[in-house]
């Protein structure tokens, strides 16, 4: 099962909206916020591949009040 961890800078005020909707979604494990040069670091799960990529473009980057994101794709052993 592809993982990864992605790190999110949001747009000022925005942390609180944000993170919410990171709490609410179904792949998510984990959230967290942070001090320094970025907000929040999420590690999320998918099915495939493809359907990481699907959210990673598609969902997470469209929550209104994201800014950037940095996404580290986790090695499988």
């Amino acid at each position: 099962m592809p993982e990864a961890f992605v790190l999110f800078k949001t747009e000022p005020s925005c942390e609180r909206e944000v993170y919410l909707a990171l709490t609410n979604h179904s792949n998510v494990a984990e959230v967290h916020a942070l001090y320094g040069e970025f907000d929040m670091l999420i590690r999320v799960s998918a099915d495939s591949a493809k359907t990481l990529t699907s959210m990673l473009m598609g969902e997470f980057r469209q929550i209104k009040g994201v800014r950037e994101t940095q996404t580290l794709i986790a090695v499988e052993n």
